[in-house]
């Protein structure tokens, strides 16, 4: 069975705008008792045509492959197989993140015998009450197509079904086939037609005409019109359809974390970044727009400001899930990105709409040059300032969580499509150097730098020894500041006392003296401190000559942040307190309550 299953993953391509191309890339492997015979046997034999990579962490080579599918716009994927047990678990968080984003990976745990022969089997969890379950059942949730396989034949109609998932623009996702042990090994008389060499098309998903003229319809009549470019945008390759559309009918846009750079930052109808993490600029249009066209996002609550930024425009949501388009009681149009961009054509919003913002946007434009201004000491922001002007057009950044994305999304500058690369749907600690092997692996022709604090860089850095044996150009900058530096600033934000996020608030008898770049040089990569903001420069400079993986250590403080630009986010604060900050910080929450969005 596990013979026929990689063969049959051979024969999987997809039809893209520059070709024919096979769907999977490869499959990344940690094997143990609950693959390596089954699954390992079959990997190697097609490890020419569907190469095999080892990696240190299951969770972690997970990540490598969401974030190259990410990177690749879903167009291509990975498959990932483990072991029964732990190997397993570990990569739910994994699915969890494909899930969320929307991104295709087929996960191949192994699973105990259908048999039951020796059950319970090594590393088996046994459930009192129902004998069915095993680990594997909490990939349930998190995939958007789930099967066990406990006799071979069943493959012949799980592997087409799961195809079809993978490549779906609307329920597109991770797959889970969880792999009896013994069913891996057993023969089956499979016809030779399940081994034909197929091709699927990305459909390009058409609106309905009705959904359309109430599109058209909305567009006419209104008069501070302002868009929303989620991911969708790149996964429908739209980006010159955005631009195009908005100027056009003279409509100003935004970005989502996901949407960010599908247009360049510098395009005059860009506003940046919108939400929590937003521009003044995006915000100040949000708030006073009448019309709001959301193109390919979820509208999550950064975005909306948790439901409170744009409480009184009506919205108008293109998207392929008619599950997200219908969110905030929208105007749903569910259809290809681009294919609806391309076919609106209405009288261009007000000449005085645009210009308004575009006062805002320079203003704004005038506030990122003061904040990433090579000062000291060393901030998050002037560590990204000194990035900007170090690194080529082209470079990519990769980041996923704390403070960072916050940062970045307000303040980097993205210059070309694909160069920003944010995990920021499930905001997954730990995603970063993995994904930045993705996306390295992805593009290995462009610069690859993951931004990333000591907290998520101590949680997980195991592929960087991957990525040094894999021979992928990447620089890794490794921001210190001793904390959880995002949620310690939000803990005093709403009231609390400083505790338990940076070390030096936490349980100790010994503050941790961490060498970062001995522990990044004993996994294989070049790895120096830098001093300052000067000193980072220079040895990024460095790291350009050089290629290979490096990681450039600059300390910060966590307890600075940017303040500018960003959006109130709902974090509920007690309603009960003996202090006197988190009392006042209520009183502010509650009156922050009143303006949001209703949604019934």
């Amino acid at each position: 069975m596990a013979q026929a299953l990689t063969r049959y993953l051979t024969r999987q391509s997809v039809e893209t705008e520059s070709g024919v191309v096979p769907f999977f890339a490869g499959v990344w492997a940690i094997f143990g008792h609950g693959n390596v015979a089954g699954m390992g046997d079959a990997l190697y034999g097609v490890r020419d045509d569907l190469p095999t990579y080892r990696a240190h962490n299951e969770q972690a080579m997970a990540h490598s492959a969401i974030a190259y599918t990410k990177q690749m716009r879903r167009q291509r994927a990975f498959a990932c197989t483990t072991s029964i047990g732990p190997g397993a678990t570990n990569m739910v968080t994994a699915a969890a993140v494909a899930h969320i984003n929307r991104l295709p990976v087929l996960f191949l745990p192994g699973d105990v015998y259908a048999s039951r022969r020796p059950d319970p089997v090594l590393q088996q969890i046994e459930d009192f009450a129902d004998g069915t379950v095993t680990v594997n059942d909490c990939f349930r949730p998190v995939s958007r197509w789930f099967d066990r396989i406990t006799r071979p034949e069943q493959i012949l109609k799980s592997l087409p079904r799961a195809m079809a998932v993978l490549t779906d623009p609307a329920d597109c996702g991770p797959v889970t086939l969880a792999l009896c042990q013994d069913v891996q090994a057993e023969a089956f008389d499979y016809p030779e037609d399940f081994f034909t060499a197929k091709v699927w098309r990305l459909r390009r998903l058409q609106p309905d005409p009705a959904d359309m003229t109430d599109l058209l319809q909305a567009l006419s009549v209104a008069q501070r019109p302002l868009m929303i470019a989620g991911g969708g945008v790149r996964y429908s390759r739209a980006e010159a359809a955005l631009a195009s559309f908005a100027e056009r009918h003279n409509i100003p846009f935004c970005e989502t974390q996901a949407g960010k750079g599908a247009v360049p930052h510098d395009h005059p109808l860009n506003l940046g970044a919108i939400g929590v993490t937003g521009t003044d600029a995006a915000n100040q249009a949000a708030r006073e727009a009448d019309l709001i066209l959301a193109v390919g996002t979820r509208l999550q609550d950064f975005t909306t400001g948790s439901a409170a930024l744009f409480p009184q425009a009506r919205i108008v949501s293109v998207n392929t899930a008619a599950f997200d388009a219908g969110k905030f009681n929208a105007l749903a149009v569910v259809g290809d990105a681009r294919s609806v961009l391309e076919a609106v054509t209405v009288q261009p919003a007000p000449v005085s709409w645009s210009d308004r913002l575009s006062a805002a946007r320079a203003e704004w434009d005038a506030t990122v040059d003061r904040v990433l201004a090579a000062a000291e000491p060393a901030t998050e922001a002037r560590v990204l300032g000194a990035l900007m002007r170090t690194v080529d057009d082209n470079a990519i950044v990769v980041a996923a969580a704390g403070g960072l994305p916050g940062d970045m999304h307000k303040l980097w500058r993205t210059k070309q499509s694909g160069g920003y690369h944010m995990e920021y749907g499930y905001s997954c600690m730990g995603y970063e150097v993995a994904g930045g092997l993705g996306v390295a692996l992805a593009e290995p022709e462009r610069e690859v730098y993951v931004l990333v604090g000591d907290g998520s860089y101590l949680m997980m850095n195991s592929e960087l020894a991957t990525a040094v044996m894999m021979g992928v150009r990447m620089t890794v900058v490794l921001i210190d500041n001793r904390a959880f530096g995002c949620i310690h600033r939000l803990q005093t934000a709403t009231g609390g006392e400083p505790f338990n996020n940076r070390l030096a608030d936490s349980w100790h008898t010994e503050l941790p003296r961490i060498d970062f770049v001995a522990h990044a040089a004993a996994m294989g990569a070049h790895a120096v401190k830098a001093d300052d903001i000067s000193g980072f420069e220079a040895a990024i400079r460095d790291a350009r000559a050089r290629g290979g993986v490096n990681v450039v250590v600059i300390d910060t403080e966590a307890t600075t942040g940017t303040n500018e630009g960003g959006a109130w986010w709902d974090v509920a604060v007690p309603q009960v307190s003996d202090s006197p900050a988190v009392q006042a910080a209520r009183a502010a929450y509650d009156q922050k309550l009143k303006t949001i969005r209703d949604n019934s």
